[in-house]
């Protein structure tokens, strides 16, 4: 109930007799207050086929006043509530983004996440630090990195100004959490590359000069 700011549970049932008439259907089984708002529902499993019932989520508005403004965007709340009793329980409270759209809930056991990529996924992939170097076709120019802790594979590298610079960088740490980054702070440039990873920038250098290129994310005692 947006208004009341409250998740109801209702009995289907009891609303269809209700609606024929029936005095005595009592259609509402629970109700609990939420802060503030709902305006968008989700239910553990709910948008498979093995929607089980057990939490379902509120994701709420208009509760900015529960946090402090740190800053123009202020957050709002999602809360999790237990639904497989009889009556409903709140079990977490948490921030998230202004106007929550969309949340899904599912069994732990289908999430298989990866600590660390496949080299052989990335077809440009610098495969081997021998591989580095600048390569130029005309104006464009493709620089070719890897990164392995605390290092990059090149101390420095020489363009000119008006080239297309593609920069590929592959991180070849194979310890889970090794992440790199990569940023030149006078081109706006900042990325991170995953344990195996490969990611490329590109950009055009239209301010001669030297640049500092910095390891952003924090990778070792030498970083």
């Amino acid at each position: 109930l947006f208004v009341d700011s409250q998740i109801v549970r209702w009995n289907v049932e009891a609303a269809i007799k209700s609606y024929k008439g029936d005095k005595a259907a009592k259609p509402v089984v629970d109700r609990l207050d939420v802060h503030y708002q709902p305006g968008h529902g989700f239910t553990s499993m709910g948008e498979t086929k093995e929607s089980d019932g057990r939490y379902f989520i509120s994701d709420n508005k208009f509760s900015k006043d529960r946090f402090l403004p740190v800053g123009p965007l202020h957050a709002e709340t999602a809360q999790l509530i237990d639904i497989s009793g009889d009556k409903m329980k709140l079990v977490a409270d948490h921030s998230v983004y202004p106007e929550p759209h969309d949340s899904i809930i599912v069994h732990r056991d289908i999430i298989k996440t990866r600590q660390v990529y496949n080299l052989d996924e990335f077809p440009n992939a610098v495969m081997d630090p021998r591989d580095s170097g600048v390569f130029r076709n005309g104006k464009k120019v493709t620089v070719k990195l890897i990164s392995q802790a605390p290092a990059f594979s090149m101390r420095e590298f020489k363009v000119k100004k008006g080239d297309e610079i593609t920069l590929i960088l592959t991180n070849h740490d194979k310890v889970e959490d090794l992440t790199h980054g990569f940023g030149i702070p006078k081109y706006d440039i900042q990325f991170i590359v995953n344990p195996q990873e490969t990611k490329s920038v590109t950009f055009v250098a239209d301010k001669p000069g030297a640049y500092w290129c910095y390891c952003t994310n924090f990778c070792h005692a030498m970083h």
